[in-house]
């Protein structure tokens, strides 16, 4: 392998100068708005850039990009504005096109750039018609970067945005990748600028959202006009057009210009070339580099194309297309057959142009004769392509024994797709996010979704569901109440929505006298697209002041009293309350007619935790902690809080909870759980976990893997967690060792906690790599972060027998559904073989988390352990120079990343020595079963003495099943060893060492109990929690001592219906004890374990153990009488 070349910086993406450089898709429109502006110079124009638009997948980082190049963009005279939303941004842009028409411009023109998703193309019809029509300035020009969603990955709505811009009149290109972005969209501005139209920009997932090595040379296309234009006059925008001259020179004049542009230009390009082929093949864009793909699984190359008589043709305006140069092409095919996913823009236009110089070839596409062939909904994959291509030339003649090959590695393939999904990771709220509070409504009531993160409410059991596109919140339910038995609802809306266009729905349900409670979630954060501010600095003071003009009298502000909010400035006549009264204020509005409004005011949790580290936010110096000793394990804290820093604990008595401090982002919401293990601790900071002092030995180099074609990448882990930097450093190191690289992040709503998939092909040169998505098969190598994503369907089925080779993380890393489920556990034993049973030998398994956490005292760094593995096992063709300058070009805590590296390797040569190293935290666990039961002996005494432990050892050695004495053992103790407030008391003795453990520095400590003889039940059947300070240890010690009182007529709590409960289920489990010894295990051992395991599922305090109890009472109930059925039906036989 050559030199790594170590000159290549991380700011070489913006430097114009430099020309092989690293980019992804919206750091592609950066620089070619930088370029843009050097061409101009070149040709002796004095030009301006304008750059606006509204975020929104995949073009959500588009701001972010723009703001970091702000150097770069201001010495260009380019000028980046984020708009209000999609169609003001259009009409901008209508304005920069006018700049210099009346003699009072600062520039030659104005060349600009729109952004924005496919529904924001949508609500933008009408700016984008009139702006059309009015047309682009000579010197200027428009592309309109419209972000497609085909799969729907991201959007609530799957959306082609190209027949919007047909109905405009916008010519339409459609790159395949980085390259073409800036080699094309110098194009589209070079179009735009001679044919007076706005050109669209056509962006995908797979061809923005990528990375790739491309050439940055902004001359490296050159582009020439027609020599007549198509009238006297210019096409450009002018002031004194009437509508009916606009639309005439539209659909006469520029689209035909259009036309001719690029037919002059041969921007479309042959593929395969046409030597006596009886078989043309065309595509555009994403679909292109499917077809590639397509064509590479039958193991069709060139020559092989040549022998099979087949010819590719590929189309880089999609509409109007240049029909001379593909009639051109056409001539003489038997077959034209148009790879073309959604509704079909190429194949209408090469019928229209075959059937008007009455050509006889035909055309497949959506339709093979009357068969469907191409489906207008969902997305091509090249696999499916490639199946139907190879049916198709086999039917045609075009066949041989390679194709046939080919067609038969397809099928295994096929065949193979058959990875189950057995856990799922979606989505979730981060933790402490605002949401988890904010969307929760009273019972009895329902509440409408809407676009932000608060979509997601949709799943997580909040009586949410339904939801509209942007803007239109709540205005359904104007037309759905007049229909309705229901007479009020909640409408869920973000700040940022409420921004963009969401007032308008609210005027309008004001105007309508609509029953409806706005809930307007001002977290201050667009949240959803990474965190940007809101655009003109919106506050929730001025979104209490507009809704207030705007009739709005019933306003209430929801405030969390730990954020420095200064409720001085908000108007004096709303009402102003704490979050933990939500519910009281939502019951209150709900019986209001009309609309009333609530908003919500707390910051983004990842902002908030972004603004803490820089200084700029409230940090509250408290900390919750769990005493694991008295929790029960209920999940009444997670169901509560809906929190995902709420993490389980495995312990000798059961899985527990505790409080995973590096995520936590104090909420504090977590305290509403009915339980008295928690404490706040104060002036305290987490203890990070001791790094073992560990020398590493002198490491041995891998043979590195060759490349051959492509070598294919797939990176999966848990959003948030840093999986697309490991993407980004092997795409960064290929560029440093000279190699071709592309990278394509899956996302999605990955960020908030799901699934990431990383997709990544290197070659030898940029020019090898087309499509970047990895298909079924194709995976040479996985980095599995995360074990559920890794054994998921959707990247298990991309990996085959033989040819991956996998480096796992083994840890089990819980999933946002733990906070609902209160007993969900990750299946980690199922996934593994799930995952053995596809990969074999292929497939090495590191508990990267643990040896992170051990060796470099944070989790956080096992991805980089990850690489660091996956390269010392030969997964990556890649130098280790080059990843070692990658690492220190990303700047992110070099020297612990490149150690992690480095431990990672040393784990992949000894990993029994790193297995040795780590703690699982369950192998402390008692493992006998007589040494299970001589802890809980040993435990009962502690609880009340002697006399109870040896009642249970008594009990449990008169049963000699060796499962049956297992349960009696764990769910005896259970019922004997309840939690009373002496048994609470006792275990709190134990908890300033268990904090000690965990922090240092502690100042205070405070216990949060609800003690049932000095605070009384609500409503909801619970008590309030009190915060007691440290005198509370003394309180403690003697209800600890007093525990001899427990079950005396002097024992005060014995008469609490929690206490009558705990006596009652002992009297309960010890009948059923001696009812089980007169069955017949033989006939229902199945049964018996189901009935003496019942007590494993009461848990909890309070109402929540009463709930557990109800529930138990009735399975308890119903195994009895099967048990006492059986038993007679026993009985009767032996008659």
């Amino acid at each position: 392998m050559d030199m790594a070349n170590t000159s290549i910086k991380l700011d070489d993406k913006f430097n114009i100068k430099k020309s092989n450089v690293l980019l992804n898709g919206t750091q592609g429109l950066v620089r070619l708005m930088l370029g843009q502006k050097l061409r101009d110079e070149k040709q002796g124009l004095n030009t301006a850039g304008f750059v606006t638009g509204y975020r929104g997948s995949p073009l959500g980082a588009v701001d972010f990009q723009m703001r970091r190049a702000s150097k770069e963009l201001l010495a260009s005279n380019i000028k980046f504005k984020e708009a209000l939303n999609e169609d003001l941004a259009t009409t901008a842009l209508w304005g920069a096109q006018q700049a210099e028409l009346r003699g009072e411009g600062l520039y030659d023109g104005v060349f600009g750039l729109w952004y924005g998703k496919g529904p924001g193309v949508d609500r933008s019809g009408d700016a984008m018609r009139h702006a059309n029509m009015a047309g682009s300035s000579v010197n200027g020009g428009v592309l309109m970067a419209m972000g497609d969603d085909h799969s729907g990955e991201s959007s609530t709505v799957l959306h082609q945005s190209d027949l919007a811009m047909i109905d405009a009149g916008m010519p339409i290109l459609s790159p395949a990748g980085v390259q073409e972005i800036l080699d094309y969209g110098y194009y589209g501005f070079a179009l735009s600028r001679y044919s007076g139209l706005w050109v669209g920009l056509k962006t995908m997932k797979d061809t923005i959202e990528v990375t790739s090595v491309v050439d940055g040379d902004p001359f490296r296309m050159e582009f020439k006009n027609p020599e007549t234009m198509s009238t006297s006059d210019n096409l450009n925008i002018r002031l004194v057009d009437t509508p009916a001259d606009q639309e005439k020179r539209l659909l006469s004049d520029k689209k035909t210009a259009a036309e001719d542009f690029a037919r002059i230009n041969r921007i479309d390009k042959v593929g395969l070339p046409k030597l006596n082929s009886k078989i043309g093949l065309v595509a555009a864009g994403k679909n292109w580099l499917d077809l590639i793909h397509a064509l590479s699984l039958l193991g069709i190359d060139e020559s092989e194309a040549k022998a099979l008589g087949i010819t590719s043709y590929k189309i880089v305006q999609t509409w109007p297309i240049d029909r001379q140069s593909l009639l051109e092409w056409a001539d003489q095919l038997d077959l034209i057959i148009v790879i073309e996913e959604k509704r079909k823009i190429i194949e209408t236009q090469i019928k229209d142009a075959l059937f008007s110089i009455a050509s006889k070839t035909r055309v497949y596409g959506g339709h093979k004769n009357d068969e469907y062939l191409f489906f207008d909904h969902g997305v091509l994959d090249p696999l499916d392509i490639a199946s139907a291509l190879g049916q198709i030339f086999k039917e045609e003649g075009c066949s041989n024994n390679s194709l046939e090959l080919g067609l038969r590695k397809i099928i295994e393939v096929q065949s193979a797709d058959n990875a189950p999904d057995l856990a799922e990771r979606l989505p979730y709220f981060c933790a402490g996010c605002p949401h988890n509070s904010s969307t929760i409504v009273p019972e009895g009531s329902r509440a409408y979704a809407g676009i932000g993160c608060h979509y997601m409410a949709q799943w997580m059991d909040r009586e949410t569901l339904g939801f509209t596109h942007m803007g239109g919140e709540g205005a359904n339910w104007i037309g759905e109440s007049l229909f309705s038995k229901r007479d009020h609802v909640f409408q869920n809306i973000g700040d940022g929505t409420y921004n963009h266009s969401g007032i308008q729905a609210i005027r309008a349900a004001v105007a309508a006298n609509t029953d409806i409670t706005y809930k307007i979630l001002f977290n201050d954060a667009v949240a959803m697209t990474g965190g940007q501010g809101n655009d003109g600095q919106l506050s929730a003071v001025r979104i209490v002041n507009e809704l207030l003009a705007i009739g709005i009298e019933n306003t209430v502000l929801v405030y969390d009293d730990k954020e420095d909010l200064s409720l001085s400035s908000f108007p004096s006549q709303i009402e102003k309350v704490d979050r933990t009264k939500l519910n009281y204020v939502q019951e209150k509005l709900s019986k209001i007619k009309g609309v009333t409004a609530i908003v919500y005011v707390q910051t983004c949790a990842a902002e908030k935790r972004r603004r803490r580290k820089r200084g700029l936010f409230p940090d509250p110096d408290k900390r919750l902690f769990i005493n694991t000793d008295i929790c029960e394990g209920c999940g009444d804290c997670g169901v509560q809080s809906n929190c995902v820093a709420i993490t389980p604990i495995e312990t000798e008595l059961g899985r527990k909870r505790e409080i995973d401090q590096s995520n936590c982002n104090k909420d504090f919401s977590c305290l509403n759980g009915f339980c008295p293990s928690f404490v706040s601790v104060e002036g305290a900071s987490v203890k990070k976990s001791q790094q073992t002092d560990f020398a590493l030995p002198t490491l041995e180099k891998p043979e590195l893997p060759s490349i051959n074609d492509t070598h294919n990448i797939v990176v999966t882990g848990v959003g948030g967690s840093g999986v697309v930097t490991i993407g980004a450093l092997i795409a960064q190191a290929a560029q440093i060792d000279g190699l071709g690289a592309g990278m394509m992040e899956m996302a999605g709503l990955a960020q908030k906690g799901g699934a990431v998939h990383i997709h990544c092909r290197l070659a030898k040169s940029p020019n090898e790599i087309s499509a970047i998505r990895v298909t079924m098969g194709e995976c040479d190598a996985l980095i599995g972060g995360d074990l559920v994503v890794s054994s998921g369907s959707k990247c298990l089925n991309l990996t085959a027998n033989g040819r991956t080779k996998a480096v796992v993380n083994s840890d089990q890393i819980v999933t946002g559904e733990f906070t609902r489920n209160t007993e969900f556990e990750v299946p980690n034993d199922q996934l593994i073989v799930s995952m053995e049973a596809k990969l074999k030998e292929g497939l090495s398994l590191l508990n990267s988390s643990k040896i992170a956490t051990k060796l470099m005292g944070d989790s956080i760094y096992s991805n980089m352990l990850l690489l660091g593995a996956s390269w010392q096992q030969g997964l990556l063709p890649l130098s280790h120079d080059a990843l070692i300058h990658a690492i220190k070009l990303n700047g992110a805590f070099v020297e612990q990343n490149l150690r992690a590296f480095e431990i990672g390797r040393w784990a992949a040569l000894f990993p029994d020595d790193a297995n040795k190293m780590i703690s699982n935290p369950i192998v402390n666990l008692k493992k006998s079963l007589s040494d299970r039961i001589d802890f809980r002996k040993k435990h009962l005494e502690s609880f009340q003495g002697k006399s109870l432990s040896k009642k249970y050892i008594d009990q449990v050695d008169s049963f000699k099943d060796q499962e049956i004495k297992e349960a009696v053992a764990i769910n005896y103790h259970k019922v004997l060893a309840y939690k009373d407030e002496y048994e609470v008391a006792r275990l709190h003795l134990g908890t300033h060492r268990k904090v000690a453990e965990k922090f240092e520095n502690v100042r205070k400590i405070k216990f949060h109990l609800a003690p049932p003889l000095i605070t009384k039940e609500g409503k909801n059947g619970r008590a309030k929690k009190i915060e007691f300070g440290e005198f509370t240890i003394h309180v403690f010690k003697v209800l600890a001592w007093l525990k001899w009182l427990r079950g005396t007529k002097f024992d005060i709590f014995s008469y609490s219906k929690d206490r009558r409960l705990d006596l009652d289920l002992i009297k309960q489990y010890q009948h059923d004890l001696q009812f089980v010894k007169k069955l017949n295990l033989d006939q229902d051992k199945e049964l018996i374990l189901e009935l003496l395991n019942v007590p494993s599922s009461i848990k909890g305090f309070g109402i929540v153990r009463r709930k557990n109890y109800e529930a138990a009472s009735v399975q308890r109930k119903n195994l009895l009488e099967k048990l006492r059925n059986s038993s007679e039906a026993l009985g009767h036989a032996a008659e």
